[in-house]
């Protein structure tokens, strides 16, 4: 059997991150190993530029390794450029890596992603261990957030940081080992690429946040697992391309968290948590500092 893999990222401002995220594409997936059995095509390499301010120089830079440098023109938010991107790609991947271009991807990690891929036919995405700059793991791998503890988190977060709620929340397991997910990071994942069109990729309603989580949990209604792999590790350098509008991501962060409860719990009845969801995200949204994880 023969697996296409395509590379897609976007690029935003990106700089040298997006360099170093393509020289790392090319260590991390090593099509001459493969065995006659299961050979693994090089993957294509797509990047989306959500409007930089210099965007000849993120051209120049997919250029040269061979990838395609998809212009967008305007900024839609990360979900929207990935989805463009895989509109591009032809018919014969069947495996898409969605990084974000500040991750420097490990030696040979697709090829173990990709191994786990092929390892059931209900397998829908797998994602790798991230790593943060001091070595230590980043949590990409976590249950599916419930009103309960979406509305916990918001309400007492900054008030009772030991909050029951916030631990569940923030709780992603095992590190160390393979096991599935309710939902991985779109920091880095490999995703079945007919999935992910059956889906209709991610959903672009959310400009940048919850859409990775939303994705996992339509992939689990599906009938298909999110896996976490270890053993192919990534290292996510910075969210650099947002580093100057902490204003617009804590915004934007719970908004999104709004409109991903929201409507997983849209029955009548839940309306006064909604309304006590709604009020507790917009007390978080206006103290300042990051969004936390």
């Amino acid at each position: 059997m023969s697996s296409t893999v395509a590379i897609v990222t976007v690029s935003f401002n990106s700089g040298k991150y997006l360099d170093e995220f393509l020289a790392s594409a090319a260590r991390a997936s090593s099509p001459a190993a493969a065995t006659p059995a299961d050979s693994v095509s090089a993957p294509i390499i797509v990047v989306a530029d959500n409007d930089s301010r210099d965007p000849d120089a993120a051209r120049r830079s997919t250029e040269a390794v061979g990838g395609v440098f998809l212009e967008l023109g305007s900024n839609d938010g990360y979900g929207s450029a990935i989805n463009r991107a895989v509109e591009t790609l032809p018919r014969e991947v069947d495996w898409i890596l969605i990084s974000n271009p500040d991750v420097i991807l490990g030696e040979g990690a697709v090829d173990t992603l990709l191994e786990v891929a092929l390892s059931g036919d209900r397998v829908g995405a797998v994602g790798p261990g991230i790593l943060e700059l001091d070595g230590q793991f980043y949590p990409s791998a976590r249950r599916v957030p419930s009103l309960r503890t979406g509305l916990g988190h918001a309400l007492f977060a900054n008030v009772w940081k030991s909050n029951p709620w916030s631990r569940s929340y923030r709780s992603d397991g095992d590190h160390e080992n393979r096991r599935e997910a309710g939902w991985l990071s779109g920091a880095c994942l490999l995703v079945r690429r007919s999935l992910f069109d059956s889906l209709g990729g991610f959903d672009e309603g959310y400009f940048m946040y919850f859409e990775d989580v939303d994705l996992g949990y339509r992939i689990g209604k599906a009938g298909f697992s999110n896996v976490y792999e270890p053993r192919a590790r990534v290292t996510h350098v910075g969210a650099h391309s947002t580093r100057e509008s902490s204003d617009l991501m804590r915004r934007a962060h719970h908004r999104s968290a709004y409109r991903f409860l929201a409507s997983k719990y849209r029955a009548w009845y839940l309306a006064p948590l909604r309304w006590a969801l709604r009020v507790g995200l917009g007390i978080r949204a206006r103290i300042h500092g990051r969004p936390t994880p």
